[in-house]
């Protein structure tokens, strides 16, 4: 009996536990709390802190290759490109670029809010990370979690996890990230300017955006095809009006699916043996800072064109340049009808948001194209 006893204890888990095991599980419980009491991201940051807690589980071989579980979902799901591009699809199908569409020049502002990625990419490189790492890492300050994921499972996949996490970590934080550094960057007159109301936008020409832009952007730019294909996609169905089942099961059924895999397959991959080093820290820190300096060149690339513009926009909505849709836009309605009751800013500030969406999957294209 006690031979027994001893062989199930030393055949177990708690034996296999090391002091990293329970500082990820740590890492867990507070991605957890800010999920779940806090709503911070919680469909994502949910599954991703149960994947972070289960595979620092000793001897449950979820990770294991050809064997465990949660492999077979990254693997499939992650490794295979299949996910991030299934995310896109659902992402389309529920992205209104009439905003976009009404007021065209709004694209430059979600360009210029790129300039964080290729700032943060130098910085990386000056940081001792080798050129595929860095273009991972520059790629958080879009704040688009499936793009970053795409771009790091190509080019450093050792680095999938604490990018991930990164990107959609500072994606639940804009409330607090960006308003600091709106206020910061802009005058309170600035903040009050009411904007003029957007034209009407058509039903033929929210078909033909779809079309005619994933064509010219796939012909300019071919390793963006698999994401915005994906998203143009879902807004065609979306735009046309005919395939309402399609739009219902892309936005909802098919994203909550892939939602979960995705969620749960990137938490797998922060185990504490490629988590807890100095380079992860270093990570975080650029992922902030890359996210900061986008949100800056946003707000002043939206100053710059005022410099031109007879109708002036409020350069507020140049901080929805990120791709956190829709976190951004809704802040800058915020910060604006602070300062000015009139001011509602949402819709203008959906164009740069959208706009910032296929900036930054042109971005990644880019890197991949060049360092992949």
């Amino acid at each position: 009996m006690f031979n027994i006893l001893k062989e199930l204890i030393y055949s177990s888990g708690a034996v296999s536990l090391t002091g990293g095991n329970l500082v990820m599980w740590l890492v867990a419980f507070v991605l957890l709390y800010l999920a779940i009491k806090k709503k911070y991201e919680p469909l994502l940051l949910l599954p991703i802190a149960f994947g972070i807690l289960v595979v620092n589980l000793p001897l449950t071989f979820l990770m294991e290759p050809e064997h465990g579980l949660i492999w077979f979902f990254y693997h499939y799901g992650i490794e295979q490109d299949i996910i991030p591009p299934l995310i896109f699809l659902g992402l389309g199908a529920m992205i209104d670029f009439g905003p976009l569409i009404a007021n065209p020049k709004t694209l430059l502002l979600g360009a210029g809010a790129q300039a964080g990625l290729y700032v943060t990419f130098f910085a990386a490189i000056l940081f001792g990370f080798d050129l595929q790492e860095a273009g991972s890492i520059a790629i958080i300050g879009g704040a688009d979690g499936p793009t970053t994921i795409y771009l790091t499972s190509k080019l450093a996949p050792h680095l999938l996890g604490a990018t991930a996490v990164s990107a959609y970590a500072y994606m639940a934080l804009v409330p607090i990230i960006q308003p600091p550094m709106m206020k910061l960057l802009t005058t309170d007159h600035e903040r009050k300017i009411v904007m003029t109301k957007l034209r009407p936008v058509s039903k033929l020409q929210k078909i033909c955006f779809p079309i005619v832009t994933g064509m010219t952007i796939m012909l300019v730019v071919p390793p963006a095809a698999p994401l915005i294909s994906m998203l143009m996609l879902g807004n065609l169905f979306k735009e046309s009006g005919v395939v309402e089942r399609l739009t219902n099961a892309a936005s909802n059924e098919l994203m909550n699916i892939v939602t979960i895999f995705l969620g749960l397959s990137i938490g797998a991959t922060m185990t504490a043996s490629t988590f807890l080093s100095p380079k992860v820290l270093f990570i975080f820190f650029l992922g902030l800072f890359a996210f900061v300096i986008s949100t800056a060149a946003g707000l002043l690339m939206a100053k710059f064109m005022n410099l031109f513009l007879k109708d002036k926009i409020n350069p507020l909505i140049g901080a929805a340049g990120v791709s956190a849709v829709p976190m951004a836009a809704r802040c800058v309605h915020k910060v604006g009808s602070e300062a000015n009751r009139r001011n509602y800013l949402l819709m203008y500030a959906m164009g740069p948001n959208v706009a910032g969406v296929i900036g930054t999957v042109v971005a990644a294209a880019i890197l991949l194209k060049n360092l992949g």
